[in-house]
């Protein structure tokens, strides 16, 4: 990928957003057949509408949350675009060599100015265009997407001297996107089927459908969290952390999963009881309250590591499971130190390669 240029000094000015939705993508089992349907990665990042109207540029979330303070370089990189007007419908990634960082995208979004300015100039965003959804005067959401992405790789040739902005990949070979499904990681997480046939559907799920990657792994039971709320008076299990062990024998925290069946709560609580212990994880461990957490949430008791379950992930990432995992099924027999981290190792599909 090439270097990126630093952000300077430009301040972006206050533009009012569009009104429109993003699209929305129904969660499905398989990728759909069908020669309505077009392919491309699912991103990694931050979605984002991004506004450019005159001397202002403006970037929004797709639950409305205004970013354009966070990622000064892309308003920056937006204004040098040679197109006065334009809406963009993408996706705002961190490179971090080959791959994508969503640690260090979560670390953009800071309190401090001081520290949006230097995260700004560290690790500068990328950001990914798969829809335009207005150009010029021309509102584009009306046409169908097969009308909109030849607008968009029309529009896209102005990429080409700007760093901070790429294209994204789209296919009409379903093999191809079953290809890209079973390699998913490092900075996407699977496939996004469109209608090709159809308009922008703003804030609907009618022409658009996500496939996500899940894989398993053998995880020990390091610990647990009680329930916030009781359970007949009693407290229970709310969730399991779960670790994995290291070349040198370390046990290191690696997420947790909260999938629990109510019903299931206090028997388990019963047979876990009988294992606490003064400390299981001899690597990293699950720390303290942050700003995503309450006092009640941080705290855990530690388990001996005599339990082992396999659970579905979708997303491993700096040492740890991004999203809850779910329990696939106890495995009693496994013994625990059998659960290390190489089981996660995995070859991808370098995100670089599937950008224009």
């Amino acid at each position: 990928m090439a270097p990126r240029a630093r952000p300077g000094k430009m301040k972006a000015k206050r533009v009012r957003m569009p009104t429109i939705e993003p699209m929305e993508a129904r969660s499905v089992d398989a990728l759909p057949s069908g020669e309505q349907w077009r392919f491309e990665p699912k991103w990694d990042g931050f979605r984002c509408i991004l506004v450019r109207h005159g001397d202002t540029a403006a970037l929004r979330s797709k639950s409305g949350e205004d970013l354009t303070r966070y990622f000064s370089e892309l308003v920056e990189a937006a204004l040098k675009i040679k197109s006065q007007t334009f809406v963009l419908d993408g996706e705002i990634v961190v490179p971090d060599g080959n791959t994508f960082s969503f640690d260090a995208l979560l670390q953009r979004i800071h309190p401090a100015a001081s520290r949006v300015a230097r995260l700004a100039e560290e690790t500068p965003a990328l950001f990914i265009a798969f829809d335009l959804l207005a150009a010029g005067p021309a509102d584009l959401t009306g046409r169908r997407l097969a009308e909109r992405r030849v607008e968009l790789e029309r529009f896209a040739r102005l990429f080409k001297t700007n760093d901070s902005f790429r294209l994204s990949s789209i296919t009409a070979d379903r093999s191809k996107a079953m290809h890209w499904l079973k390699m998913a990681g490092g900075g996407f997480d699977g496939v996004i089927a469109k209608r090709f046939d159809v308009p922008y559907g703003p804030g609907t799920r009618d022409a658009m459908q996500k496939i996500k990657r899940y894989r398993s792994a053998d995880c020990v039971i390091g610990g647990f969290r009680y329930a916030e709320n009781k359970l007949n008076g009693r407290s229970v299990v709310g969730s399991l952390l779960l670790g994995l062990y290291d070349d040198d024998g370390l046990l290191h925290h690696v997420g947790f999963t909260s999938a629990i069946k109510t019903a299931e709560k206090a028997r388990l609580t019963d047979k876990l009881t009988a294992y606490i212990a003064e400390k299981s994880f001899t690597g990293r461990a699950p720390g303290g309250p942050s700003r995503w957490s309450t006092r009640r949430s941080a705290e855990w008791t530690p388990l001996k590591p005599r339990f082992v379950v396999e659970v579905s992930y979708d997303h491993f990432t700096g040492g740890r499971f991004r999203h809850g995992t779910r329990i696939l099924r106890w495995r009693p027999d496994k013994k625990a130190q059998q659960c290390t981290l190489d089981q996660l190792r995995q070859k991808i599909v370098s995100p670089a390669s599937l950008l224009s």
